[in-house]
């Protein structure tokens, strides 16, 4: 793990999407702002379109601040990974979860996460990649997973993570199991698997799923629940996330690297995100991204 102090006098770009922080993102912009002018630091803001790199264009960036969610977070790192970029990140969390900005350990008001990274540090975190794609938080799929790509934005906006666990519900009426080839450190598995969920980070919808997950460890927390009835099953996770213990259906492995093929037609999720196609080829990249974040003296009200 490298720090590196930062100095003033940066031109930053401030990225936002204007549907984050329940649709009032575009308002929290100018606290923003205000907090990097006042530290002397020259910035420009953009509003990010989904269907261009936010990057084409732009040269001799010294340092870009994301505000939104973990999907606008990793759009960002996708996008500046496809023009071969290593640009330090600063998060301004306003999206539903926010969990990898919690992890980094950012506040979730605005202008204190903006304080944060005027004061803060450069780390080298580890990101996930799947294929030719990057993740920040968690790559997914199986039951519940695909989920926040389909939960509406108004229902996201009015009642946050609840609105997952309402559209994830449906998901049980059409639960199915997928046939897995899961491969790692010389360990093949066949396994009729009902979701599987590989971590970067320790939360997935503010829930802390992987207890023993790190972005600065260099490893991918692997949880896959196997084949079994929806009520069995569904005890089983919920006693694995409450006293952390391994039961009948969950496998749990830690890795670098691992590999997953499948006869089935899955659809995947990197963050919030459409994820890569199969057959997957994952893995951690230490030191992978660049976030600015809270110096280990800062204290987060």
């Amino acid at each position: 793990m490298k720090f590196i102090l930062l100095w003033t006098m940066k031109r930053t770009l401030i990225l936002y999407n204007v549907k984050a922080g329940h649709g009032t993102a575009e308002k929290k912009i100018n606290s923003v702002v205000t907090v990097f002018q006042k530290a002397g630091w020259t910035v420009f803001c953009k509003k990010i379109e989904f269907t261009c790199n936010p990057f084409e264009g732009e040269s001799e960036l010294e340092r870009v601040v994301v505000c939104g969610g973990d999907g606008t977070i990793n759009y960002v790192l996708n996008s500046m990974k496809a023009l071969s970029l290593d640009i330090p990140m600063g998060i301004i969390p306003m999206g539903t979860a926010n969990d990898f900005a919690g992890a980094v350990g950012m506040s979730r008001r605005a202008d204190r996460a903006a304080s944060q990274i005027v004061n803060g540090q450069i780390e080298e975190l580890d990101c996930g990649k799947v294929n030719d794609l990057y993740f920040i938080n968690i790559f997914s799929f199986g039951l519940f997973t695909t989920t926040s790509q389909h939960t509406p934005d108004s229902l996201k906006h009015k009642i946050g993570k609840i609105a997952y666990m309402i559209e994830g519900s449906k998901e049980l009426l059409h639960c199915q199991t997928m046939p897995l080839v899961i491969r790692y450190d010389g360990i093949e598995k066949d396994v009729r698997g009902l979701v599987v969920l590989i971590f970067n980070g320790e939360t997935a919808g503010r829930f802390r799923l992987a207890r023993k997950a790190s972005i600065r460890d260099g490893v991918l927390e692997c949880i896959v629940m196997k084949k079994c009835n929806p009520i069995g099953g569904a005890w089983a996770m919920v006693n694995y996330l409450i006293r952390g213990r391994k039961n009948f259906a969950i496998d749990y492995f830690r890795t670098s690297s691992l590999e997953i093929v499948s006869t089935s037609d899955i659809r995947t999720d990197m963050d919030g995100q459409k994820g890569a196609d199969f057959p997957l080829h994952i893995e951690c990249i230490s030191g992978g991204v660049r976030v600015i974040c809270p110096k280990l003296t800062y204290v987060v009200m």
